[in-house]
């Protein structure tokens, strides 16, 4: 009985601490003392309650900027949101840090994290890429801003991995074409691939499924465009080989090329 008692007023101390907590945290949010705020924000960004201190930091970013507590309000709300995992709200401050205290000492770093969140936040290559654009795009300005970085070397290896998630991306959107049947615009999209990405690891495959695609296509065209199209899958056919003499596929390349002399040949005659 008795420690049942204890054990009743332990848990009712720690449930008056907690309930003091919340209300003390719903008062201060209330408040309009910035530097309460600025101070309180501290105290849990330093204990790793981010999410407090988030709230506290953007209750004051606005009435803080300009003063000499505005940089770190600003900075630390983005950091806020980084230790939370919210890559892009984290991302977007810390551009905002940037544009707002474009001078400031921190705004190197500033300016390295908004690209590394949106890194972060990129996603595998098979889903939508506009974080992968953002997050290059931000790198390639960190690089030019700040050329005596010494990050330069890690952006350098981050771009190229981002450069490698896009041109596989690029493939494998134009190559889906190809494997659903639409033939006219998978050469449209594989030559647009070959363009973006002249130095591709999927350059020879992307001449080779251009040369299939123009024959397929052509396979299936009216009588009327049959001799343009074929002709269409010979300069593709002269292009795959000056690239790349004894490609992989120069057994099913020669094979389509035979058939095609021979169709144009019945067409001519």
């Amino acid at each position: 009985m008795v420690k049942k008692s204890i054990l009743v007023i332990i848990v009712g101390f720690f449930l008056f601490i907690f309930i003091s907590s919340g209300c003390k945290y719903s008062k201060l949010r209330k408040s309009k003392d910035v530097n309460a705020k600025f101070k309180a924000a501290q105290e849990y960004y330093e204990n790793e309650k981010y999410a407090k201190a988030f709230l506290l930091y953007d209750d004051i970013v606005l009435l803080s900027k300009g003063t000499k507590i505005g940089e770190e309000v600003l900075f630390k709300l983005a950091y806020s949101n980084y230790h939370m995992n919210d890559y892009i709200l984290a991302g977007y401050y810390f551009r905002k840090f940037v544009e707002t205290y474009p001078k400031g000492d921190l705004a190197e770093e500033a300016q390295y994290m908004s690209a590394y969140c949106y890194y972060l936040d990129a996603p595998k290559s098979k889903l939508d890429q506009s974080a992968t654009y953002t997050a290059l795009q931000e790198f390639e300005l960190f690089i030019t801003k700040y050329t005596n970085s010494p990050k330069i070397k890690e952006c350098n290896e981050i771009v190229d991995k981002l450069r490698t998630k896009l041109e596989k991306k690029s493939y494998e959107n134009a190559i889906l074409y190809y494997d659903i049947g639409y033939y006219r615009a998978a050469t449209l999209a594989l030559s647009n691939s070959a363009k973006d990405f002249p130095d591709s690891k999927y350059r020879e495959d992307i001449l080779f499924y251009i040369v299939k695609s123009h024959y397929l296509y052509a396979n299936n065209s009216i009588d009327a465009k049959q001799k343009e199209r074929y002709n269409k899958v010979n300069k593709a056919y002269k292009k795959l080989k000056s690239k790349f003499p004894e490609t992989k596929y120069k057994k099913e390349a020669d094979d389509i090329l035979n058939k095609v002399k021979r169709k144009l040949k019945k067409i001519n005659n």
